[in-house]
């Protein structure tokens, strides 16, 4: 029977990143693992903490100093709260992102790289895959109500999580998909989601894993080791058992 790790040496594929509130140190401890096996995607894409992974590893941040940068995080680096449509103006989290990301645009990305965001006008998912990276990312990463809507040109926008949580309207429907899905709900869901189904596409869903937030960053470095000690389990397992990656240590 076909592994996981088989699957994604067989040929290239996408990686896709879902939204959930600051699950993002999930994503770097998953993307770190990619790393160290040498299984590297030829495209990424995602929603929210999906899109500031996906983005920043696309930007030629090696994954461990995506890790580095997120455990370094506390709350003053982005608690910048003033009057808007949200609690905090966000110019303290772009600020951040510039600091990091090691290029500009879109074009200049190591690898294709689309972000969803949700088009206040429009009322639906818009996804960006060229432009300015920074505010594409922030824009993603715009939790309604925590965070104030991002413009881009005309367009004001918020959260891709909003309507495309998986983070996957940027993926094309014939590529072969490796979708990291966070099974913790975000703050304005009443329920935990469950994994969207595609053809060629393999889910890896770790149970179990620490919720931070912005009170309780603490919990982000669980969260990583966490996320990356499921995905080596997920690696060896045939990919019929891809949603079955083992809980998290301790």
């Amino acid at each position: 029977m076909t592994t996981l790790r088989e699957w994604l040496s067989s040929g290239p594929f996408t990686l896709a990143m879902s939204s959930g509130f600051f699950g993002f140190f999930a994503h770097a401890g998953f993307m770190s693992v990619l790393e160290e096996e040498g299984l590297l995607p030829a495209r990424v894409c995602g929603s929210s903490a999906g899109a500031l992974v996906a983005g920043l590893w696309a930007s030629g941040l090696p994954a461990p100093r995506i890790c580095d940068e997120l455990l370094a995080l506390r709350r003053e680096h982005f608690w910048d709260v003033g009057p808007g449509l949200g609690l905090l103006r966000g110019a303290l989290f772009r600020e951040r992102l510039r600091a990091v990301a090691l290029v500009t645009s879109f074009d200049e990305c190591r690898v294709p790289l689309a972000v969803s965001v949700f088009d206040l006008g429009a009322l639906r998912t818009a996804v960006l895959d060229a432009g300015e990276l920074v505010p594409a990312m922030h824009a993603s990463c715009a939790v309604p109500l925590l965070f104030q809507p991002v413009r881009i040109g005309r367009r004001l926008y918020l959260d891709g999580g909003v309507l495309d949580r998986a983070g996957l309207l940027g993926a094309g429907a014939a590529e072969r998909v490796l979708f990291h899905h966070l099974t913790s709900r975000s703050p304005w869901r009443a329920r935990a989601p469950q994994p969207p189904r595609r053809p060629r596409m393999q889910v890896v869903a770790v149970p179990g894993l620490p919720t931070p937030n912005p009170f309780r960053l603490d919990r982000g470095s669980h969260a990583m080791e966490g996320a990356a000690h499921g995905l080596r389990l997920a690696l060896s397992l045939p990919i019929e058992d891809r949603d079955a990656a083992a809980a998290p240590p301790g």
